[in-house]
């Protein structure tokens, strides 16, 4: 009879460690994509539709063949936003190009654009490749042409004709770049990907929705370079033409490693960055980036990429308010909450506008403040 009290402990501690009858639920399925929980949490709300100073979009694409009308739209709604100047990066070259500028600067709107050209790659096997690439740029700038944007083809998918791929730092486009430095005009270069596309699509990849969505977004190894050695070719590339003015796109894909990037900036003096299509790495770790903006606040640019005006009030929330947990305008790039930066005057104008007017030559600077 004394075993009893134990025998009984030993049959309940056996019986807790039985697996039990999985509990049953009367909600109907969900999918991550689906759910969209809304905040219990009850916050002082400060959103700004608008900029505080008038801006510079250092990174955006339009169609240089609008009709005025649109141009007229396009304007207005820049206006509601106060972006005063808005760099198209898609001018082409030759022909095209010169009809792109005449198209957004031949009238009223002259001093509200800046159009850059695009390299020819036609041919690029030629012997005389080279050369010819960078009498086409110096042609383009002599046109209008108030720098040089690079697309992510470029290092990732063109292939020479061998269909061996071109390097990010492949010395046929020494000239060009030299070119660049010649005018002092810069480079905006697209470089890669987001460091997660080039990642195993599982359960731990920060992109997953996204890669879910739109699966021709992966960078599998068996079709492109490690995101890696892309990273490493452009900075070759920056650090063997010191005399030209690199504006890497999209905080160089790394907004999630902002030490890195400032290690680059120490290195090379002639790089700088924009934010377009990154602005939700920096609003989760607003206490990091505001250490970043300030000691690089010479560095950095305001760029969008992708043209729809309400999206551009997330950044100033996040540029100009000290707001918290606060919605991104996309899931798939952001399911985590935004916070604010709260920036001072001096480094917001430096964002907005002063490093643009600094890096790109030909901007009209009397509607910005000083």
């Amino acid at each position: 009879m004394k075993c009893i009290p134990a025998c009984l402990a030993l049959a309940a501690v056996i019986a807790l460690a039985q697996p039990r009858p999985t509990e049953k639920s009367n909600l109907p399925p969900l999918t991550f994509e689906e759910y969209e929980p809304r905040t219990g949490v009850v916050l002082p709300q400060h959103p700004v539709t608008r900029a505080k100073f008038p801006f510079i979009d250092v990174h955006n694409h339009q169609n240089g063949a609008m009709a005025p009308e649109q141009l007229d739209k396009l304007v207005k709604d820049m206006d509601s936003i106060n972006l005063q100047v808005m760099v198209n990066l898609s001018g082409g070259y030759g022909d095209r190009l010169q009809a792109t500028i005449r198209n957004m600067k031949g009238g009223q709107y002259r001093n509200r654009f800046v159009v850059f050209a695009n390299m020819n790659f036609a041919g690029l096997d030629d012997p005389d490749y080279p050369t010819r690439v960078a009498n086409q740029l110096e042609a383009d700038i002599k046109a209008g042409a108030q720098g040089l944007k690079i697309f992510k083809n470029f290092g990732m998918d063109m292939k020479d004709g061998k269909g061996q791929r071109i390097h990010v730092d492949d010395g046929r486009f020494d000239k060009a770049f030299e070119i660049c430095a010649k005018y002092n005009v810069p480079v905006l270069i697209h470089t890669a990907e987001p460091r997660q596309f080039f990642d195993p699509i599982d359960k731990n990849n920060e992109r997953w929705l996204e890669l879910k969505q739109f699966p021709g977004r992966a960078r599998p190894p068996e079709r492109y370079p490690t995101w890696q050695t892309l990273m490493d070719e452009q900075h070759a590339l920056f650090a063997r033409h010191p005399r030209t003015k690199f504006i890497n796109a999209h905080l160089g894909w790394m907004g999630g490693d902002l030490g890195a990037l400032g290690k680059l900036f120490d290195r090379l003096p002639n790089v700088y960055t924009e934010l377009g299509a990154v602005i939700a790495e920096i609003g989760r770790q607003p206490r990091f980036a505001r250490e970043f903006f300030t000691k690089y606040q010479d560095r950095i640019m305001m760029g969008k990429d992708i043209w729809s005006p309400p999206e551009y009030h997330i950044y100033f929330r996040i540029f100009e308010t000290g707001d918290e947990y606060f919605d991104y305008y996309r899931k798939r790039h952001a399911f985590w909450k935004m916070y604010g930066m709260d920036l001072p005057d001096a480094i917001l104008k430096k964002i907005y506008y002063k490093n643009a007017l600094k890096v790109i030559p030909g901007i009209d600077a009397s509607a910005f403040p000083r």
